[in-house]
């Protein structure tokens, strides 16, 4: 009988993939990539269409892996801003290759989606 194989076994790089590629993990390093030092409403305003529970869960989640800091300034109102960390600065040639595949081949992604569902309809 064969052992089954850990997820990390069978494909070293699935932690990254949880880590860093989860549902917002990556527009929210993205937006503090290109845009530098933000404040929450900032980072909403450049992604309308995550709900604020859901913004706070993810920064809170980056923080803890070490990819944003988060700055708290004392002063009247508060004011908290978060800017990507050296360590999420790593992920830059991450991303730009990720961007360059997306540029060359998502138009073969999105033709093979319509020949399968054409096929299977």
């Amino acid at each position: 009988m064969r052992k089954p194989v850990e997820a990390v076994e069978a494909c070293p790089i699935s932690p990254v993939v949880d880590l860093v590629f989860s549902r917002w993990s990556t527009p929210i390093l993205w937006v503090l990539k290109e845009h530098g030092r933000q404040r929450f409403v900032e980072i909403q305003r450049r992604l309308p269409t995550i709900t604020p529970k859901v913004l706070t869960q993810r920064l809170r989640q980056l923080e803890r892996d070490g990819l944003i800091t988060r700055s708290y300034y004392a002063e009247i109102p508060p004011r908290v801003e978060y800017e990507i960390s050296d360590l999420g600065r790593t992920l830059s040639p991450v991303f730009a290759v990720l961007t360059e595949w997306s540029d060359t081949h998502l138009g073969s992604v999105e033709v093979a989606r319509h020949a399968y569902d054409e096929a299977n309809s």
